[in-house]
C-alpha cells in the first residue's frame, strides 16, 4: 500500500451508544510553547471531529477539576509539555483513567509532561530522557506490530527530527520502534531499539501514545496522522 493513501480503517471509528450519544474528547492544551501546542491540539481535534467525537479544547488544567465533566468524558489528549499539575488535578487524572476514561498523546505534549510526576508517568508508559543528535536525525519508524488495528497497513517510514531515547515501562505493547546504532555519549552507549509507538492499560482506562510529533511537518505525515487518529478513537471509552 502506498504510505500517501492509507485511510482510517472504518472498524476504528467510536461506536454510539443506543440514543446515538457521540464520544467526547477533552484535549488539555499548553506547556512548553516551542511545541506549538495550540496548532497541535487543533491538528488532534479535527482528527477526533471526522472520527465523529465532540471535542473540548482546553487552556487550563483546572477543567480537570471537574470530575462530572470527566466522567462524562471518553477521551483525555495531554498536549501539555513540560508545566506543572497540582495533586489535585493529577489525583482527578489519574481516577478519570482509572476508572475508564482513554487517555491518548503525542511527543512531549504526553510523554514529557509534568517530569516531576512519577504517578502520571507510570500512567503513561514511559517518559522522554533525551534527544541524542539534536532535531536533525533522519531515522526509521520500524511498524512491529501489523496485525494490531492501529497499525494495520502503515509501512515502515524515515522521519527526520528528534529521535526520542524514553524511560519505558516494560510491559508496554510495543507497535512500532527505532533503533539508536549509532553511540551518542554520554545518554546512548551502545545500539538499542527504542519504543515509538506503543498501548497500554492503566486500571479500566486505555493508554495509547507516540513519541513522534516535534514539528508540524512531522504531526501531518500521512502515518502519523493515521496513527494518532486510530490511536485516539482505540483508546477512547
Amino acid at each position: 500500500m502506498n504510505n500517501h493513501s492509507i485511510v482510517i480503517n472504518i472498524r476504528s471509528r467510536p461506536s454510539q451508544n443506543d440514543f446515538g450519544k457521540r464520544k467526547k474528547a477533552l484535549i488539555l492544551q499548553g506547556g512548553y510553547l516551542p511545541h506549538q501546542p495550540k496548532e497541535i491540539a487543533e491538528i488532534l481535534a479535527g482528527l477526533l471531529r471526522q472520527a465523529n467525537f465532540e471535542v473540548e479544547i482546553s487552556d487550563t488544567l483546572d477543567i480537570l477539576l471537574d470530575q462530572e465533566k470527566l466522567r462524562q468524558t471518553d477521551l483525555i489528549v495531554p498536549d501539555w509539555t513540560a508545566g506543572t499539575i497540582t495533586k489535585e488535578q493529577l489525583a482527578s487524572l489519574l481516577d478519570a483513567v482509572r476508572n475508564g476514561t482513554g487517555l491518548a498523546g503525542m511527543h512531549g505534549g504526553m510523554g514529557d509532561a509534568f517530569r516531576c510526576e512519577i504517578e502520571y508517568q507510570l500512567m503513561v508508559g514511559g517518559q522522554f530522557a533525551a534527544h541524542p543528535g539534536g532535531a536533525g536525525i533522519t531515522y526509521q519508524v520500524r511498524v512491529c506490530n501489523r496485525n494490531h488495528p492501529i497499525m494495520a497497513g502503515i509501512q515502515d517510514f524515515e522521519v527526520t527530527s528528534e529521535q526520542y531515547y524514553m524511560l519505558v515501562d516494560p510491559a508496554n505493547v510495543v507497535l512500532a520502534t527505532t533503533c539508536f546504532d549509532r553511540v551518542h555519549p554520554p545518554e546512548v552507549w551502545r545500539e538499542v531499539v527504542m519504543p515509538v509507538v506503543w498501548t497500554k492499560k492503566y486500571g479500566k482506562g486505555r493508554v495509547f501514545y507516540c513519541s513522534l510529533g516535534h514539528s508540524l511537518d512531522v504531526v501531518t505525515k500521512p502515518e502519523v496522522l493515521t496513527m494518532m487518529q486510530r490511536g485516539m478513537v482505540w483508546a477512547a471509552r
